[in-house]
């Protein structure tokens, strides 16, 4: 009998990663434009040739003039490639870790779901590293190509491959510290909100454990995860922006020198700068995610997450 039960037990987790593999892959499809705009806005002013001002709109029309449809999904390949391992580790992970701490008919608090939630973002974040790096490269050489210059790299493999032998391999994982700060909250946010929004709003018959509850859940969860990483945003970009003065001196020494700067001249508002970019990207993608993830799980005949 304990063998079956161990048996049936992997078979559950093993679909459970795949399924989440498959939901991920539909959510990153179907907003990807938007995170490669972004991107290409936030790269904007880099160059002299990109000078002046922009606008999403602008950037959506050189693409689809210089590249056609299909160039909004330059960089995509990567991006799904981060989320065969990034999604799965972090969802799979944050049900086991609950189901763990408690028995079945108890509930964890909203901060010890939090907690867990962060947790198994910066797991996720730490092996999914290099992906997110190749992701973010190709989606600048597309802004390099429209620009008449020559790409850095042919495909994410290539890049892989080019970054490994030209920076070493330790290179694939630049920018970890700052993007596991962000998966922290991202996640805290996302994970445990979705969770207990979905209870909440299930145990007082607002809606049944259907679609309907899971895409208000989203919603929130969307909401949630963009207000706690728009902060973690907001330093990383500034320091990853910032350069070296003529005395080879730095703005910033540090996040938490960033952070404090930030908020003494500019106010606690400036830390939500973007807020509607980033949600306009995050929100989207919990809906497509959660409600594909539920009903894939229902079809599998798992119980709902």
């Amino acid at each position: 009998m304990k063998a079956q039960e161990l048996n049936d037990g992997r078979k559950a987790h093993t679909s459970k990663i795949a399924l989440t593999a498959i939901s991920a892959m539909a959510a990153e499809t179907a907003t990807f434009p938007i995170d490669l705009i972004k991107t290409r806005l936030q790269l904007h002013g880099e160059s002299l040739a990109s000078s002046r001002r922009t606008s999403a709109v602008r950037l959506v029309a050189e693409i689809l003039k210089n590249d056609g449809a299909l160039g909004l999904y330059k960089g995509l390949s990567p991006a799904i490639i981060r989320h065969l391992f990034y999604t799965p580790i972090r969802i799979v992970n944050y049900e086991f870790l609950r189901n763990f701490l408690v028995p079945a008919d108890h509930t964890l608090s909203l901060s010890s779901k939090a907690l867990i939630g962060g947790l198994s973002g910066v797991i996720a974040q730490v092996v999914a590293s290099p992906a997110d790096l190749v992701k973010v490269r190709m989606q600048a050489d597309s802004r390099m190509a429209s620009q008449g210059m020559e790409p850095r790299y042919c495909g994410p493999f290539d890049a892989f491959n080019k970054i490994i032998r030209t920076e070493g391999f330790r290179e694939l994982w630049k920018g970890v510290f700052p993007n596991v700060q962000r998966a922290f909250l991202v996640n805290m946010g996302e994970l445990a909100c979705y969770d207990h929004a979905k209870r909440f709003v299930i145990n007082n018959n607002i809606a049944n454990d259907n679609i309907y509850a899971h895409t208000l859940s989203s919603i929130m969860s969307g909401l949630s995860a963009t207000t706690l990483s728009c902060p973690a945003d907001v330093i990383k970009t500034r320091m990853m922006n910032q350069a070296a003065d003529k005395q080879g001196k730095n703005k910033y020494r540090n996040s938490y020198d960033c952070l404090v700067k930030t908020v003494r001249i500019e106010g606690v508002k400036a830390l939500w700068k973007g807020f509607f970019p980033t949600w306009a990207r995050l929100g989207p993608w919990q809906f497509v995610f959660w409600v594909s993830y539920e009903k894939f799980r229902q079809i599998a005949g798992l119980s709902s997450f």
